[in-house]
């Protein structure tokens, strides 16, 4: 997913001056205490920080006001605008160049927590944007051309699992506009992509964390209307949702509990846990008991089944012994070789033939994420190339590409509620090149899993917008596990 603030029809005239619409830099909803810095440069000059302000649903914030807004959402398909006051305004039609300088504080994503009562270290997403852009009266109306795909091959009495996906497939085309949460749905039903439909709670309720009557409205009508059966609810742990402190343990489990009244209420029979810390879980299992709901862990790149952080969850597990204490399995850990569409940015990025290849070798050796990450960063280093041209992929390169055996998920099989089919590209010959699934199906079909594959295509982590129809690929990764279903089923 493109990491900006701003798009090509962001630059709006404004009687104060100016505004910028603004787009969230990331795949889900945050917090306007998520802001830590904005910074605003037209034609060579800063604008003063006192001279702008931060406008979100017809309210205005100062810069310094927005640390303390940990209650207000910034839903991600909304446009603040960056209000800019000029002595005279912007007219209509001229070309400004707009540099924005943003840092936001992912409050989910906790580095360390705090001491002695203060704020947690969380990881930070910074945006460095430079655009050329027209002045608009208007948003830029929103296109998207769909692709055709044949209806699939009806599900079988012979087929072991049932698929699904989840709607993060879509967070790139979501977040742009390219859809609503309507015409999302029409157009899985459409590719015959299901029936289980899953859904990051924090991307798509526009009252995150609650689930409000008109959601849950627009919710049950198209579960009705296409079929559909919703699968996992995922929900985060937003602990550094205030600037000044971390949660307390009473807020993690209030927080928490909205979020399960909320699966409850959609009719979610699973939730994808963020914390399985044991003094949370046993005050949510009584909740989890109450609701009929499963709480998986997801287990995702770089970690597997037997790495040191899953070993201590399961640990917790087996303190706990409750049959409703799973995991979520994300195929991102069981991956052969870098994706495709992850090379393809290294090397608009400006890496060259030599450099991929190096990348490539570091990240099949055996050393740890991190220790990976510091060799590929030394090497470029060594070869006078600034890492920072790289952006997030130097570290994404190595947190979301796993490399352990497809088998070890047999390790855990029984405590596997759901799994995330996650994939990158889709080969002209129908399969993933990055991901051994004729061998995963054998395996979880050894297994005796029985569940819901849910595909996971996340490709716009390193994709450009419009690169690819991201559900088109779903569809064609669902005919690729029918494939090897059924190719193994043929052979029993």
């Amino acid at each position: 997913m493109p990491n900006g603030l701003i798009g090509e029809s962001s630059l709006r005239v404004h009687p104060d001056g100016l505004a910028v619409a603004l787009t969230i830099p990331w795949y889900r909803s945050l917090w306007l205490s998520s802001v830590t810095s904005l910074k605003l440069t037209v034609d060579g000059t800063e604008i003063p920080a006192e001279d702008l302000s931060f406008e979100l649903h017809g309210v205005r914030y100062s810069l310094d006001e927005l640390p303390q807004q940990d209650q207000v959402l910034w839903f991600l398909q909304d446009h603040p605008l960056l209000i800019a006051a000029l002595p005279e305004p912007i007219e209509l039609g001229n070309v400004h160049t707009v540099r924005i300088l943003g840092e936001l504080r992912l409050p989910y994503m906790q580095i360390a927590p705090g001491a002695d009562g203060g704020p947690g270290m969380y990881v930070p997403n910074f945006v460095n944007q430079q655009l050329e852009l027209k002045a608009t009266d208007r948003p830029q109306q929103a296109q998207i051309e769909i692709e055709p795909v044949e209806p699939p091959a009806p599900k079988t009495q012979e087929d072991p699992f049932d698929l699904g996906l989840t709607l993060y497939s879509a967070s790139a085309e979501y977040r742009a506009g390219w859809y609503n949460f309507d015409s999302l749905l029409e157009r899985v039903a459409q590719l015959g992509i299901g029936p289980g439909i899953e859904m990051v709670a924090s991307q798509m309720l526009p009252d995150y964390p609650r689930v409000t009557p008109e959601f849950t409205k627009v919710w049950k009508g198209a579960m009705d209307k296409y079929g559909f059966t919703a699968s996992s609810f995922g929900a985060n742990l937003d602990m550094g949702r205030r600037r000044d402190r971390d949660m307390t343990p009473d807020e993690e489990f209030e927080f928490s509990r909205t979020l399960f009244d909320g699966a409850k209420t959609l009719g979610f029979p699973l939730v994808r846990i963020q914390s399985a810390k044991p003094e949370l879980l046993r005050r949510l299992l009584p909740v989890a008991e109450e609701h009929g709901l499963k709480l998986a862990y997801e287990i995702h790149a770089p970690m597997g089944p037997n790495s040191p952080e899953i070993m201590r969850v399961r640990d917790v597990y087996e303190e706990l012994d409750s049959p409703l204490l799973g995991f979520v399995a994300d195929f991102s850990s069981t991956m052969h070789s870098m994706s495709p569409t992850l090379l393809r940015a290294v090397r608009r990025a400006g890496l060259d033939d030599e450099a991929v290849r190096r990348l490539q070798e570091i990240w099949a050796t055996d050393a740890s994420m991190r220790e990976r990450q510091e060799q590929f960063i030394a090497y470029l280093r060594g070869r006078d190339f600034d890492p920072a041209r790289l952006g997030s992929f130097a570290h994404l390169a190595f947190n979301m590409h796993g490399h352990i055996e497809p088998a070890q998920w047999a390790d855990i099989m029984p405590q596997i509620f759901h799994v995330h089919a996650k994939f990158y590209d889709i080969d002209e010959q129908g399969d993933e090149p990055a991901i051994d699934y004729p061998e995963l199906v054998r395996v979880f079909v050894d297994g005796g899993y029985r569940g819901y594959w849910s595909s996971e295509w996340e490709g716009h982590a390193f994709a450009e917008l419009g690169e690819v129809d991201p559900l088109a690929l779903v569809r064609k990764q669902h005919d690729l596990i029918r494939r090897s279903m059924r190719s193994l089923t043929a052979a029993v």
